[in-house]
């Protein structure tokens, strides 16, 4: 969980100067940065912990940790932005503009981040004694 919140904690900073978050809030019927922030890092915590129980076992380093969680980011992108958030919004699925761009290059960079990070912990809980 705490690769998550690094990661969407970077991310969220990238999506508020892209003025992303209030479109996040929007999922639960809000226009506030605030509900945004608190949903868009629950997103990441709850994806960071799947990420981490699902793909923990065959983590064999931070180096392939870092790469499936660049992975991962691929996916959620897809998944999330490209296809629950519009429909949940009633907007049309997999579109892909400069805004679902940037949205892309989030969520690299969180994957990237957790990844490193879930490695690294995996890493340092292993070499304990």
């Amino acid at each position: 969980m705490a690769g998550g919140l690094a990661g969407g904690l970077v991310f969220g900073l990238m999506m508020q100067a892209w003025g992303m978050i209030p479109m996040v809030a929007a999922l639960v019927g809000s226009s506030s940065p605030a509900v945004g922030w608190v949903v868009h890092l629950l997103i990441s915590a709850v994806s960071g912990l799947a990420f981490a129980v699902l793909l923990g076992p065959v983590l064999k380093g931070v180096v392939l940790a870092t790469l499936l969680g660049l992975g991962y980011g691929a996916v959620l992108w897809v998944v999330g932005p490209l296809l629950l958030m519009p429909a949940r919004m009633g907007m049309p699925v997999f579109v892909v503009n400069d805004m679902a761009v940037n949205s892309l290059i989030g969520h690299l960079v969180f994957g990237l981040l957790l990844g490193a990070i879930v490695g690294a912990m995996l890493r340092h809980r292993t070499a304990r004694p």
